[in-house]
């Protein structure tokens, strides 16, 4: 069942004079918004139509994948200005937050439980914008009530200290978690809740006292991240959340279950979610092919066991027995995670209307002779001999599969209607465990690492899950391994780098690698059978690996992330309108966003 929550446009302007006497006192206008509850609600809801997040698709530029060939972007590269990396600090939604709680103080209409709940999802709101902001740049000029655009001089303010914002963002999600209701239900679910506000806050903390804001690893701050964590988890688990119990996979597709904190609820047609850009580009319209997965998070999931998947490149080229074992290993047996995250060649995708009479999707390789090439060889796409269609600037040939609306076909890519999970109970649950392994509570950093291995079905082994971490240092590793895969495709992976402080991961990679699964012997098999498919012993024997250092095909697309600059620069513009402003040090101003 999806919500009455849609976007609703309110167009809160006086309605032009005429000669008419009439006067039409069911109009919009600003006198007669704040005496109705169902209009004073609608506000609130167009802000949650504005802000409220969506499907993220923010692997290109990670370690988590790639939008084809050269789609690296400038700051991965090391190549940041002012100009392309500036901040322009959009205060549209604070405005009209501020203008929504000035409001309420005059508002007679509403009971008192009525209007603290309305107050406490805006100042929610507000919270979730300020720290969107000063995740960014650090401090930035707090804005509490609705500005006078007539008094131009007071529309100039300087920007507050970064302790000063995350101060006011804490004492406003403090007042919405004492107004808000423990759950919503009906037409409301969705809503910002008690528990949500709860996860939220933890979240702040958590990334308040990592390295980006806490070099000095100020453990005061570890321990009301920690706090803030454990009383969100241990109130979420009171009213009924949990780690899903089910399969991994079916966290997108069983609507409401316990596992959802924050919610974006899409459904048709009023509400529909276009999914064109993370699809292969023969079974889809448009863009396509984004969100390709890469070498890192192909490696990255475990074997069944917990243990991880190791591969030696030099035998992965010299030792024919050696390929077609990893080739087993790779397909065979891993994290459960992996198959509902990840497409892979070879295997069942969800295009009823292209892949027909049980056809897999082949998007594996053959290569052919190229003189022009270096290698004197290129891949050629085996999709074009199964299709009869390219591939466009695919160049991974591994695709999402989280979320990913199984009833979709090329014309109706446009009218998917998976929810999007903002907050999982999961996140909620490794932020409160890291924190604890940042004040030496290992037991309990473990603890959550365990019950997240079980949850995915990885095997109980000795009673580990395959985690060995003992030292405060290894598990701080586990927690960066184990949030790449459980929130892979979820658009965390750069703001877990950035806050952890841990570009050299990224510049380590070098280049965006891949493992192209190619045949054998493409011309002499014969006519290949497309409704076979890689978990068949005998058809992985047609094909090895073959591992490719460069994907993007041209080595000056290279990850070399500048490690002097970890917060972005206010936008010359912006300075440029307001004397006030400074900006960042690490930018050659004197603002200094640690303080």
């Amino acid at each position: 069942m999806k919500p009455n929550i849609i976007v609703v446009s309110l167009f809160l302007a006086t309605l032009c004079g005429c000669s008419l006497d009439y006067e039409n006192t069911g109009t919009i206008n600003p006198g007669n918004v704040w005496t109705d509850k169902t209009m004073i609600n609608s506000f609130l809801t167009d802000i949650y139509g504005r802000m409220t997040p969506g499907w993220p698709i923010a692997a290109n530029g990670t370690d988590e994948g790639m939008n084809g060939p050269t789609s690296m972007g400038d700051y991965a590269r090391g190549l940041i200005t002012v100009e392309n990396t500036g901040q322009k600090w959009d205060y549209g939604n604070i405005d009209r937050i501020n203008f929504f709680l000035d409001q309420m103080e005059k508002v007679t209409v509403l009971s008192d439980e009525e209007m603290k709940q309305l107050k406490g999802q805006a100042l929610f709101w507000r919270a979730w914008d300020y720290w969107g902001k000063v995740f960014s740049t650090g401090g930035v000029p707090l804005i509490l009530h609705f500005q006078d655009v007539t008094n131009l001089p007071s529309l100039f303010v300087s920007r507050n200290s970064t302790s000063e914002c995350v101060a006011q963002i804490i004492k406003d999600l403090d007042e919405a978690i004492a107004s808000l209701p423990d759950t919503w239900t009906g037409a409301n679910y969705g809503r910002i809740d008690k528990g949500c506000a709860m996860a939220f806050k933890g979240r702040v903390l958590l990334q308040y006292a990592s390295p980006l804001f806490n070099p000095g690893n100020d453990q005061s701050r570890w321990e009301a991240a920690y706090k803030a964590n454990k009383d969100a988890v241990d109130f979420l688990k009171g009213v009924g959340k949990g780690l899903y119990t089910g399969k991994f996979e079916d966290i997108w597709y069983n609507e409401r279950n316990n596992e959802v904190v924050m919610i974006n609820q899409f459904y048709y047609p009023d509400h529909k979610l276009a999914q064109n850009s993370i699809r292969p580009e023969p079974l889809t319209k448009d863009n396509a092919n984004f969100n390709q997965a890469i070498f890192p998070l192909l490696m990255a999931f475990p074997k069944l066991d917990g243990s991880k998947l190791e591969l030696d490149v030099n035998r992965l080229d010299n030792d024919a027995a050696y390929n077609e074992q990893f080739m087993t290993d790779f397909y065979v047996g891993r994290d459960p995670r992996f198959y509902a995250t990840i497409f892979c060649p070879g295997t069942f995708y969800p295009a009823s209307d292209q892949l027909t009479n049980g056809m897999k999707y082949w998007n594996a390789w053959r290569k052919v002779p190229d003189e022009l090439s270096e290698t004197g060889y290129k891949y050629n796409t085996l999709i074009f001999d199964q299709l009869g269609k390219g591939v466009g600037g695919s160049s991974s040939g591994y695709f999402q599969l989280k979320g990913l609306d199984k009833s979709l076909t090329i014309a109706t890519v446009y009218d998917g209607i998976t929810d999007w999970i903002e907050i999982r109970f999961t996140e909620v649950l490794m932020n409160y465990g890291e924190c604890a392994n940042e004040l030496d509570k290992s037991s309990e950093a473990l603890q959550v690492l365990y019950d997240v291995r079980k949850r995915a079905g990885i095997q109980a082994g000795t009673g580990n899950y395959g985690i060995t971490a003992v030292s405060q240092s290894d598990i701080r590793q586990a927690y960066m391994d184990e949030r790449f895969i459980e929130f892979a495709y979820e658009g965390k992976r750069w703001s877990d780098i950035r806050r952890w402080k841990r570009y050299d991961m990224l510049n380590a990679l070098k280049w965006r690698s891949g493992l192209h699964a190619v045949i054998k012997d493409y011309d002499n098999i014969g006519s290949f059978d497309w409704t076979k498919d890689m978990y068949d012993p005998e058809v992985r024997k047609l094909f090895l690996f073959e591992y490719v250092e460069c994907l993007d095909g041209d080595k000056k697309y290279q990850f070399n992330l500048d490690l002097n600059h970890w917060f972005y620069p206010v936008h010359k513009d912006v300075i440029d309108r307001n004397s006030k402003i400074e900006q960042n040090n690490e930018w050659g101003g004197a603002f200094d966003p640690l303080k």
